[in-house]
């Protein structure tokens, strides 16, 4: 099997700032996936549920200024131009209600409405500056007082329903300003007035209105963006609650299985021989005994990886760092677990490195780390199989590698080999037991000593395990 480089990780905070970063950007990290179609869809539907809700002010507002227009000015200008709104209004609407119909998608679906609504936006404001540029042609040089307003009116009207999409408030602004600006100064061209004319003090009063209307979309929009930012905020604060109760789920599913044998098999053992049925034959009593110590052992396991994993969140894990000799280290682990391996028909075979590797290290904690990875690699084997560790160095790094010959773990499982309270197998009929702890507190050690922790595998023909450490000059 061949085994790809590990990049070692090096954190400098506690255990708890570390998992705390790395579930914010686990979470931002699915959040990014569908954040951004996520947030635009709710733009462009709450700017299409205002706009619908809009609809009959809007008609109120052209009919009137129809009238107005029809009146004073030329009833031919506006019929003509009641119809061009119409029309725009008319593929406004549609478009409202098929995206209101819409089920959502993705983000390249909400861009394709979004630019579909500015098109129609640009139809709708255009029709609105023709009207207004031809009321102020027809009245000639003047104080252009109804186009203006009606100029204004429409501003304001954007400010304050459009700021959902800025894209479409800022060209309706844009169009409405040009107009807005193009009235008093072709009056300016054609008179060219002395700076003391009405004139001059119309285009003056036009920029300052025009000012209060773009600060009135700044503070709508500032406003609508808050609140969208405050949406997403609960929305991430949502997915962090789930997460929680989804490792509370975990942790009282494993607690709950790996107590329930282990206490059984205990309180049953102690039952027998308290009522005396085995005082006739030592060797049954002894055998009772024997089963339930392992019980006990199993259960003082557990106890300890809570006690550890509990450390580890609060920064209270301490770490004895010494000058180790890595492959003396690693022929006492094979040592110690040499018995079990033997219940399991599993030989370790051990290459030691070229020369010495020396590392910075917890002799105690890395004990730990290698304990966890030989009783998997033991227990995961095929019965009467190997288990291959080697230890080897290179210019910066020593690395050891625990390669077992056995079932494979399946694609996509490392959120599940180093998560906490998770097994690849989590079913109740799993062959081998297990808090789901080890892993994850072996990949925090590690990282505590400036090291890494990964694996390669191919389901079906067995496990590399490695852990790396810089190497002590």
């Amino acid at each position: 099997m061949t085994t790809t480089p590990f990049t070692p990780v090096t954190p400098d905070r506690s255990f708890r700032q570390v998992m705390a970063l790395r579930l914010r950007r686990a979470l931002r990290g699915l959040f990014r996936l569908d954040a951004s179609a996520t947030r635009l869809e709710k733009q462009v539907l709450d700017y299409v549920t205002g706009g619908l809700a809009l609809f009959w002010k809007r008609q109120t507002i052209y009919a009137g200024a129809g009238l107005l227009c029809g009146f004073y000015y030329d009833v031919q200008v506006a019929v003509l131009c009641y119809i061009l709104l119409q029309y725009t209004e008319a593929c406004d609407t549609i478009l409202c209600l098929r995206i209101v119909r819409w089920k959502g998608g993705n983000l390249r679906e909400v861009r394709r409405y979004r630019n579909l609504l500015l098109f129609t936006a640009i139809q709708s404001t255009g029709a609105i500056c023709l009207w207004a540029g031809i009321v102020a042609y027809l009245e000639g040089v003047s104080s252009h007082f109804m186009p203006l307003f009606f100029l204004f009116a429409a501003g304001l009207f954007a400010a304050v329903n459009n700021h959902q999409l800025p894209t479409i408030l800022m060209v309706r602004l844009v169009m409405y300003a040009g107009t807005f600006l193009w009235i008093p100064t072709a009056d300016l061209l054609t008179v060219r007035p002395p700076l003391e004319s009405f004139l001059w003090l119309q285009l003056f009063t036009v920029v300052f209105v025009l000012f209060f209307v773009v600060e009135c979309s700044v503070i709508f929009l500032r406003l609508y963006r808050r609140g969208l930012d405050q949406l997403d905020e609960l929305r991430l604060e949502r997915d962090r609650v789930q997460a929680a109760y989804e490792v509370k789920s975990q942790f009282v599913s494993v607690v709950s299985h790996e107590l329930r044998t282990p206490l059984t098999s205990i309180n049953g053992a102690l039952g027998l021989l308290r009522t005396g049925a085995y005082d006739a034959d030592p060797a049954k009593a002894r055998n009772i005994l024997e089963i339930a110590h392992k019980n006990s052992i199993r259960l003082s396991a557990l106890i300890n990886d809570l006690l550890d994993l509990q450390k580890l969140e609060s920064g209270q894990m301490s770490y004895n760092m010494d000058q180790t000799d890595l492959s003396a280290l690693v022929e006492d682990c094979i040592e110690s677990i040499g018995s079990f391996a033997q219940t399991y028909g599993i030989t370790i075979d051990f290459t030691p490195p070229a020369q010495m590797a020396v590392v910075e290290a917890d002799r105690d904690r890395i004990h730990q780390v290698l304990d966890n990875l030989l009783s998997n690699a033991v227990k995961f084997s095929r019965r009467d199989g190997r288990v291959d560790v080697r230890v080897t160095t290179s210019a910066t790094h020593a690395r050891v590698e625990v390669q077992d010959h056995g079932i494979g773990i399946p694609p996509n499982s490392r959120d599940k080999v180093f998560g906490k309270f998770t097994q690849v197998d989590s079913s109740d009929r799993r062959s081998h037991g297990g808090t789901g702890l080890g892993l994850a507190i072996a990949q925090e050690i590690m990282a505590a000593h400036g090291g890494s922790i990964d694996y390669v595998s191919i389901l079906g023909e067995g496990t590399v395990f490695a852990i790396e450490f810089p190497l002590k000059d």
